[in-house]
């Protein structure tokens, strides 16, 4: 079995642009795989384009370990987030393959059944104005919809440091957000390192009294002396990760002891190979994993098979319920979150066991839609709309233009 073609797929929404990525094989097989590109969807799928014929067409896919010794030596310049992820893309579609020819759902290559259930948190739920009455409403909607937690950044368009009214903005939020959902549901705050060091101990502490399950990327998230300080100042867990890209990222983190819980992206960080060489590494420091996914069905069933084999991971975050829930029907058999329990089930298709559905695809074009976190009202992402986006590309086409 050799790996013949490749081809992408990108489906837009307000917010978020989907990358899927389908390898044909010489037998007749796909495997496929997603990433959500943090706003370089282009720059992603320029990529994919060069390192495709290079290291992927005319392969075998079970030689994943020759993939990514690939992409990440023999390409020489040193890897990060564009190659990682179309490493990653790669890698996933490659573990499709090879479950789908052996008959088998991916995490029994991966290491096997380690649970039947995998722990969901909500995110993209809190759509409304920064009210806490109005969040406080939709926190109850997500308990009602099975959810054991949810995640929230309640600081709006915050940068650096936050204005001492919008902090009890903030702050009003989270208390009306845990008198809703009660004593028992996790309530993790996400923080998108925003804050100075300083800036975050102080939001940390008026925080702690609502018990959150961890603060999220409370400082810049490539300065481990800075999250140094806030993990000396307060008791809360830290969660980071999620723009860690190698495993030469997430190292001070974890040797130096100043995460609890490592959020590293299985879609940036180069596919499941590399997930399971950390999640061995962050076993040996007694840490447990609850990797960012900000992605449809497919990343998201990567997710999923990935956690029913690994046995220090936590729970695993979901868009798809709150946010574009239309991204369900781009796949056949798009995995849900029980309404009973607030998890995942193992999945028992050969593969990944999701195959695109392209007459769905095909509806939802690129948006140029994107993530604008220091822009006041983010939150209802909506992202940039198709009329700026359509009026971008008009002036990218003039000055292609003038230049001939």
């Amino acid at each position: 079995m050799n790996i013949v073609g490749a081809r992408t797929t990108v489906v837009g929404t307000p917010w978020r642009e989907l990358v899927f990525l389908e390898l044909v094989t010489d037998d007749g097989r796909t495997g496929v795989s997603e990433v959500r590109m943090v706003n370089k969807t282009s720059t992603l799928l320029a990529c994919i384009d060069e390192l495709a014929p290079r290291h992927v067409i005319d392969t075998d896919p079970f030689d994943v370990e020759r993939l990514s010794w690939n992409v990440l030596r023999a390409e020489y310049g040193r890897p990060e987030e564009i190659t990682q992820s179309a490493l990653a893309a790669f890698d996933v579609a490659s573990w499709d393959l090879m479950g789908q020819s052996l008959g088998v759902p991916i995490w029994k290559l991966l290491g096997g059944r380690f649970r039947d259930r995998v722990p969901a948190y909500a995110n993209g739920w809190y759509q409304s104005d920064r009210d806490p009455k109005s969040i406080a409403s939709l926190a109850r909607a997500v308990v009602d919809r099975g959810y054991r937690a949810l995640k929230l950044d309640p600081f709006g368009a915050a940068s650096a440091e936050i204005a001492a009214a919008d902090l009890r903005q903030a702050v009003a939020i989270v208390a009306a957000v845990r008198e809703a959902v009660g004593p028992d549901v996790q309530i993790l705050v996400e923080m998108h390192g925003r804050f100075t060091p300083a800036t975050a101990i102080k939001v940390a502490a008026r925080l702690e009294p609502f018990d959150p399950a961890w603060i999220e990327e409370p400082v810049a998230p490539e300065n481990p002396q800075a999250t140094a300080r806030v993990r000396a100042a307060t008791r809360l867990p830290i969660a980071t990760g999620e723009r860690a890209h190698t495993m030469e990222d997430i190292r001070p983190f974890i040797e130096q002891s100043l995460v609890d819980v490592v959020q590293v992206d299985l879609t940036h960080f180069g596919g499941f190979l590399a997930m399971k060489r950390l999640a061995g590494w962050a076993d040996a420091y007694s840490l447990l994993l609850a990797p960012h996914n900000v992605c449809g069905p497919v990343g998201t069933m990567a997710n999923v098979h990935f956690a029913v084999a690994t046995p220090n991971y936590k729970i695993l975050e979901h868009f798809n319920d709150f946010a574009d829930p239309w991204v369900q029907e781009l796949v056949d058999a798009p995995p849900t979150v029980d309404r009973v329990d607030g998890c995942f089930a193992a999945p028992e298709r050969p593969g990944l066991g999701v195959r695109l559905n392209h007459d769905a695809c095909a509806k939802h074009p690129r948006t140029g839609g994107r993530i604008t976190l220091f822009e006041h009202g983010w939150e209802r992402r909506e992202g940039r709309s198709q009329k700026e986006e359509g009026g971008s590309q008009k002036a990218r086409v003039r000055r292609r233009k003038s230049d001939k």
